[in-house]
This record gives structure tokens, sequence and C-alpha cells, in this order.
């Protein structure tokens, strides 16, 4: 069905209000080459519902769902549920950066070229399993009904009750309860997907074969004081060694020879000494700024002077001080420049207005000249979900919620994906949510991590474009288990 949005014409009198139908769609045929195998596939993308108790619609969700039309036995496909983050953030960035079959036109290492444009993604998870990209309420096109408030949608336990609901309509709708599923969450959409896990299995009774996590949050597991200071070490030392920024015996030393020094160090010796507040000993404090700046590539007396715990937004500032420029947030091989040298942080993030400016404009051309959608409401990149509750009924529990999750469910298997040169949700600290996730030990066997030589979308660098999707499709294997191999602990 064409137009699942339409607005008003205007004449020569009145314009007419833009008008939203929470519950249409429009599909077109494509076909695409991953791994050297042509994939023919559909796209479907419009609106679907969210229902209020009396079965009237509070908000059309819109999607976009790519299935592949050219294999037998369709409704056990895997089902790939792909959420983005912010909380305000629309699924362009992984649509059209890492798992889609259509992917934005950038340089091998992920920065912005013109003239903007799409291209075939040739490692598209589409070959192995089908994908729905999900823009929750005042994201993409998403839009409140019926005079419906936005912020009726916001918040952490809303957002995943409402979500819940939709995807358990989505699958009825499509046919696809005995398909294996999967739920892929960036950034915040970490802190989603791992609700959403607990949420559907309790409330509507749909088992998830496997959560992906990619760039996680902190999942609401608690890091206070020492641990929190102490665990951006290891994303210093990564970020340093990537601007040569370390001693030449590190240096020349690959990356990943590098960070299990650093790491043992942060675990067995930081820690411990930032613990001691005020009261450690003058030389001690010495020695660990010491080595600190071996591993961070700034000064012990700025670490000094930050009493250890050196901020990040210092950090992004002072790294390249010298040279005259700041390195990024989410992504810390690009480079800004400030209107001054001094200061203790950067004016802006320069990787995050190189994506802006890159994504917007193909997301915009793909929907009209790839799927043919078309409507005059602007698509929300970002921003528009304000304020998102947080405390109170609202409080985070994604950890405890994905932990429960797993153990209800023997089937169920987590990876976790990371770019060391992430300074968002860094590297350590998504290996810290998977140590401390469960502290019994007894799921660690279905817990995976996998790490990146590029940022937050690490998917943006070409190598870990296909490494990381092709991770994916191994984790998809793994986590299906043999027919009629049963669902159950066993005691050995």
């Amino acid at each position: 069905m064409l137009m699942t949005l339409t607005a008003g014409v205007c004449s020569s009198a009145h314009a007419q209000d833009i008008k939203i139908n929470p519950d249409s769609a429009v599909t077109t045929n494509h076909q695409v080459v991953v791994k050297g195998q042509t994939v023919k596939f559909s796209a479907t993308t419009g609106m679907q519902p969210v229902w209020d108790d009396k079965g009237k619609a509070r908000a059309g969700v819109f999607y976009t769902y790519y299935k592949r039309t050219d294999v037998p036995g369709q409704d056990t496909r895997p089902l790939v549920f792909s959420f983005n983050g912010g909380p305000g953030a629309g699924a362009l960035w992984m649509r059209l950066g890492y798992t889609g079959p259509h992917r934005i036109k950038i340089d091998e290492e992920g920065f912005p070229i013109q003239p903007y444009g799409i291209e075939d993604n040739p490692h598209s998870l589409l070959d192995v399993a089908d994908i729905v990209y999900i823009e929750p309420v005042n994201t993409g096109y998403s839009r409140p009904v019926n005079g419906v408030p936005a912020s009726d949608f916001f918040g952490v336990k809303t957002d995943v009750q409402y979500l819940a609901q939709w995807i358990t309509t989505f699958v009825s709708r499509n046919n696809r309860w005995i398909s294996p599923k999967y739920l892929v969450g960036e950034s915040y959409g970490t802190t989603r997907v791992s609700g959403l896990a607990l949420e559907l299995q309790n409330r509507h009774w749909m088992y998830i074969n496997g959560v992906v996590l990619v760039s996680p949050t902190g999942l609401g597991i608690r890091r206070d004081g020492p641990v929190a200071d102490a665990n951006k070490l290891p994303y210093y030392a990564a970020v340093a060694w990537y601007h040569k920024k370390l001693p030449s015996d590190l240096q020349q030393k690959d990356l990943t020879a590098v960070l299990p020094e650093v790491e043992a160090f942060t675990i067995k010796e930081l820690i411990p000494a930032m613990a001691q507040g005020g009261f450690i000993d003058a030389n001690e404090r010495k020695a660990i700024a010491d080595r600190m700046s071996r591993y961070m590539g700034i000064s012990s007396q700025a670490i000094l002077d930050h009493n250890l715990a050196v901020p990040m937004q210092f950090f992004w500032k002072e790294l390249l001080r010298k040279e005259g420029y700041t390195v990024g947030r989410l992504d810390s091989r690009y480079l800004g420049i400030d209107r001054m040298v001094a200061g203790g942080q950067p004016d802006y993030s320069p990787e995050n207005t190189t994506w802006q400016h890159i994504f917007t404009p193909a997301n915009n051309y793909y929907y009209t000249n790839y799927l043919k959608y078309h409507t005059d409401l602007e698509y929300y990149v970002a921003g528009h979900t304000r304020p998102w509750p947080r405390e109170g009924a609202e409080t985070e529990t994604a950890g405890e919620d994905l932990r429960q999750a797993m153990a209800m469910n023997p089937f169920m298997h987590l990876l976790v994906q990371s770019g060391y040169y992430d300074g968002a949700c860094d590297y350590f600290n998504a290996q810290y949510n998977m140590w401390n996730l469960d502290p019994s030990g007894k799921l660690k066997d279905r817990m995976h991590w996998k790490g990146y030589r590029s940022g937050h979308m690490m998917y943006l660098r070409y190598e870990d474009l296909a490494s990381s999707n092709e991770d994916l499709r191994e984790f998809i294997k793994l986590s299906i288990p043999k027919e009629g191999v049963p669902a159950k602990y066993t005691v050995d």
C-alpha cells in the first residue's frame, strides 16, 4: 500500500496539515550481492500502531523490514530486531551503516565523501537473517497520534513496555513466531534490548535466542568512585597508541599486545591505589601517575593535578594539545580544531558532526529513491525525546533484566561488540559489564565479547564492517540449537 504518510497539497487559499496513517506501509523488491552471493529481498517500510487497552492507536511506530525472498523456509529464518540509542536516535545509523543491504558512501576508514549517496552493502547480515529496524516514538518518522503526548512514551521502563507490545504485534502479523529471534541494540539501544529480553519473555512469552550489545552503556551496573575513574585507562591507552603518543617500546607493539598490560595494571594496581584516596603514600601516588602517563600519553603532572582521576573531556583536549587538535568522543580517531588551544574540554565533538552530515542526506535520499517512501514529515535523527525519566519507577535495571532473562532461558546467548577508540561507551567498561552481569559465573559460557579498531560505530571502518558482520553470523549459528535439543540445565 503506497503512501504511509500523506501531506496535503497547498491550494491558493488553504494549506492542509500533514496527516499520519499509523497503520500503513509500502513494499519494494531488490537484490544485493552479499559475500559473492546474490540475495533477493523485499523491503517493507511504514508504520505499525501502538495500541491502548481499548484497541485505539496511540502512535505510529515507523519501521523498515528487510525479508529475503529467494530461499525456502522463510518462517523459520532468524529474525533480527535492531534498535539505535540516544535514547532519541533514529535507526538510520545501523540500517545504513552496519547490517542492512544498503550502505552510505564513505571512505575505507569511515570518513565522508561527496557526492553523498548509497551503495550496496556486500557484508549485510541479510544473507542469514531477516532484519527489522525499529524507530521508537519521536525518532525517525514515528509519531504519537490522536492527541497522545509524545512524553507518554518516554522513560527507561515505559520505552521497553510499549516496544515489547509492538514487537509481539509485528511477529504475529508477519507469521514469525517460530523464527529464532535476536535483539540488537547500539549505545542506549543496549539498555533497551536488555530490558526487552526480559519484558518479551515475562509478559509476552516470547523467548529470544540472542542479544547483541553494540557499544553498550553501563546497563545500570554500579561502578562508582575509584572503579569508574580507573576503568577509563585502557581506553586512554588505546587512543594514545592510535595517535602515536606512547613510549617507543609500547608504540612498536600491536594494540592488542599493549592493552592486556594496561588492563592488568588497572585491575591489580590502579583501582587499589585510587581506593586509598588522599591517604595514599606520596611516593606511591607519584609512581602510579608515572605509570598512567606511560599508558596515556600525557604528563604525569597533569594526572597528579587531577588526583589520578583524569576526566575524559580533559584527555580529549590534552592528548594532542601541542599539535593544536582535539580528539573525538564517540570515535577518538577523529580530530577537531578549537578556537583556543587552552582550556579543559573540546569545543565540539568532531566525529558526531562528521557522521550527521554523512547520514542525514543519504538517509532522506534513500527513502525517496530506493524504498519509494514519501512524506513531508521530518526524519528525526536525534534530540526529540527529552526529558527521559530514569528515576523511581523508570530506574534502569537493564543488566539485571538481561541476567534474569538469560538465567530463565538456557538457549539465550549474549554478544558484546566494542570499538577500542570509543570514549562514550568504552570497551573496557563493556567487558566490566559482562564480568559483573552474573556474579555467579554460571552464565559466562554464553557470553562473548569482540573488539574492533574503530569507535562507537565500529562498522563505519570497512575492515570492521566485514569482521563485525561475520561475528554476527557466527553468533547466530552458535545460538541456534540443533533440532531436538532441549532447553534445560543439567548437573554434571
